[in-house]
């Protein structure tokens, strides 16, 4: 686990933006930014975002939901999104937990991601629902 509340100075309630600012959101981060991960799925891996993962209410976009694109693959259960103007990822919606929103920490004021030390890679190439799937499949067969 990774807690960078000494790396940076961060409040509960963090102000977030894409790139261009067209999109701007708030997280609420009581216990600082704790699991933060990378993941090496096709989509991470091109994308070489770190994430912190919060409950679904504990983020809000305050400008420019209209903003954002959507972008889904595979199973479709994960919600990728991105702001339409410059194509910054600012969070998604998590497959393995749909009950949470994984965070591009990168859009973070204050945060700087190259002095987060090293982050723990998630194997999403491996992903827990798609072995599921492939055993459920050849069961059927």
């Amino acid at each position: 686990m990774t807690n960078v509340r000494e790396l940076v100075s961060l409040e509960d309630l963090c102000q977030g933006s894409c790139h261009c600012g067209l999109v701007q959101f708030e997280v609420n981060l009581p216990n600082g930014l704790n699991d933060l991960s990378r993941c090496n799925c096709s989509m991470c891996s091109r994308r070489g975002a770190i994430v912190a993962s919060v409950p679904l209410d504990d983020f809000r976009i305050t400008k420019g939901q209209d903003a954002l694109t959507l972008y889904q693959f595979n199973t479709k259960v994960a919600k990728h999104y991105f702001c339409s103007n410059c194509g910054i990822y600012t969070h998604h919606q998590r497959r393995s937990n749909p009950q949470l929103f994984a965070v591009n920490v990168a859009c973070l004021e204050g945060v700087r991601p190259f002095e987060l030390g090293d982050i723990p890679t998630t194997d999403g190439i491996n992903h827990s629902s798609d072995r599921r799937e492939t055993v459920s499949h050849s069961t059927n067969e």
